[in-house]
């Protein structure tokens, strides 16, 4: 069943009247205007689109009726409360909706905002919310302001030039990251686009810069050094060049190679099938949005294979792609939900994905539950090795990330016949007196990855006592794995790709249940590849591969 038509011309017509128009237009000024308006390049969710047409904002597992809608009573505590207060879905309405039929979806929400939101400073108003809301209002102004009342247009722009004078002064208030640098996007969009705003851009500008300062790697990778928050910087670049093009000014060199490094990064994390690879508690995600904001972001590059503090390393070879995780677990207050990742990978073959992490719930309001969430941040979530079934980096009670990888050590190499990666890690020295080595090589013709994990006494530290180990292959959903007769191999089998063998050199393998987190956000059942063994002696060495059958 539709539901109700969500415009109504009532709400238009309550911001014209009254004290509430007086306080919104800034006590009868001059009414404000937009010098232009920039075009997004990057294309919407039609589905999603249709349903907000219809009357209904959905967003992962949930969905938020949009008749009667009361924003107030929304607030922001949860995701689709918070994407709903962004406004980023008018891209998904625009790529439904002609701007006649989608206006009257976005300005009756608009003008519901204005009511519960724009006579008073409160948490709507949180500077990342506000500088994600004036890059997408001022982008999609034709959807928002094509009411003929003139009172209402006034409200909504004497509002957004209120949100961007806030900004001037709270920016950097907000967490370092990617938050603060959308904070300070939208500070130089309303300075670019708003009427006299023009006067503010170079302290905009300034306080961008030291957002990707803080906020960015050198490499371009965000320091949370999680995937869909880097999509969502590429996202928010390529807006603010969009805004920059519109008011006819040279987008600054230094945001110019700021976004070619954040798209680099982000490529270096997107498989074959398009869609993300699974780190810090993220999904694949939707696999048609990360090519959306690749494609219309304005710029071009070429996947991040060798980064520093980004640390997601990338072997290719004629459609083969692997991505391992060498660099310690981003610092608590940059990533409240960090994994203990570090030395893990994912393989996929041309579109078929072979080894994955199990993932997490990423951006989206999902079904899972707290203790599940917690569990997928574990490094026996992600394919490496554990000792002791325990934690490579701690996560502590409160959720946040204590004490273990502080120090990787990377070597890389390129031959004529092969790409290599050898990494270590000091996450188990202080709990083991151990420390682990993987080696990755991935043959030149895309058809073999053979990897060796090593367990290391660290000089007076190692213990004499056996100490369990398990290496975890965690199986993407669809493969079906089939121990051969030896116990040493399996055969991986799945509907889009030719059959793997995995093998492990004089270690029995097992195969147990496990699952992963799908771009929705939804758990599926899956299997994973376990070699378990004790260190010998104070050390340890297992040798495996896979290999294409064709």
């Amino acid at each position: 069943m539709t539901a109700a038509p969500v415009a109504d011309s009532d709400i238009v017509r309550k911001l014209a009247r009254g004290s509430l128009l007086s306080r919104l237009s800034s006590k009868g000024r001059q009414p404000l205007r937009l010098v232009a308006v920039p075009r997004d390049h990057v294309q919407g969710d039609r589905r999603r689109g249709d349903a907000l047409l219809a009357g209904t904002l959905l967003a992962g597992n949930d969905s938020l009726s949009l008749a009667d809608l009361d924003f107030a009573a929304v607030g922001t505590a949860d995701l689709l409360a918070r994407q709903l207060q962004g406004f980023s879905w008018l891209r998904d309405l625009a790529a439904a909706a002609s701007r006649e039929k989608g206006a009257r979806v976005a300005e009756a929400a608009a003008g519901r905002w204005l009511i519960a939101h724009g006579t008073r400073i409160d948490d709507a108003w949180r500077p990342e919310l506000w500088g994600e809301r004036i890059l997408f209002w001022t982008a999609y102004a034709p959807y928002i302001l094509s009411s003929r009342d003139g009172g209402y247009r006034s409200a909504l722009l004497n509002t957004l030039a209120r949100g961007a004078r806030h900004l001037d002064s709270t920016a950097d208030r907000a967490p370092p990251g990617l938050k603060r640098i959308t904070a300070w996007a939208g500070v130089v969009t309303a300075s670019l686009l708003v009427q006299g705003g023009v006067a503010r851009i170079a302290r905009g500008e300034a306080g961008l810069g030291r957002a990707l300062a803080t906020g960015q790697f050198e490499d371009g990778g965000l320091v949370s050094r999680t995937p869909y928050e880097q999509m969502l910087l590429v996202d928010r670049l390529g807006l603010l060049r969009a805004a920059y093009a519109a008011g006819k000014q040279a987008f600054p060199d230094g945001f110019d190679a700021a976004s070619a490094a954040a798209l680099s990064a982000l490529e270096g994390v997107t498989m074959s099938d398009g869609a993300l690879s699974s780190w810090q508690g993220g999904n694949p995600g939707d696999a048609a949005r990360v090519t959306a904001v690749i494609e219309g972001c304005g710029m071009r590059a070429r996947p991040l294979r060798q980064p520093r503090g980004w640390g997601y390393h990338r072997l290719s070879a004629l459609g083969t792609i692997v991505v391992m995780d060498a660099a310690p677990p981003a610092p608590a207050r940059m990533a409240p939900a960090g994994c203990a990742s570090t030395l893990a990978f994912e393989l996929a073959d041309g579109q078929q994905r072979i080894v994955v992490n199990c993932g997490g719930p990423g951006d989206l309001p999902t079904a899972i539950s707290g203790e599940l969430a917690d569990a997928l941040r574990t490094t026996a979530a992600h394919s490496t090795l554990t000792i002791g079934d325990t934690n490579s980096t701690a996560i502590l009670a409160d959720g946040s990330i204590g004490k273990g990888v502080t120090d990787v050590v990377i070597d890389r190499s390129e031959e004529n016949d092969f790409s290599r990666i050898d990494a270590s890690h000091d996450g188990y020295v202080r709990s083991f007196g151990l420390l682990h080595r993987r080696s990755l090589v991935l043959g030149n013709d895309g058809k073999e990855l053979r990897g060796t994990d090593r367990l290391s006494a660290r000089t007076g530290r190692g213990s004499k006592t056996p100490v369990p180990f398990a290496i975890r292959f965690h199986l993407a959903a669809g493969i079906e794995p089939t121990v051969t007769a030896d116990g040493l191999g399996a055969i991986l089998r799945s509907p889009g790709a030719p059959p793997w063998n995995f093998r492990s050199r004089d270690a029995a393998i097992g195969i147990e249940e496990s699952l992963t987190i799908d771009g929705g956000g939804n758990p599926r059942r899956t299997m994973q590849l376990v070699v378990n063994g004790e260190t010998a002696s104070g050390s340890a060495d297992v040798q495996w591969q896979f290999r294409r059958s064709s």
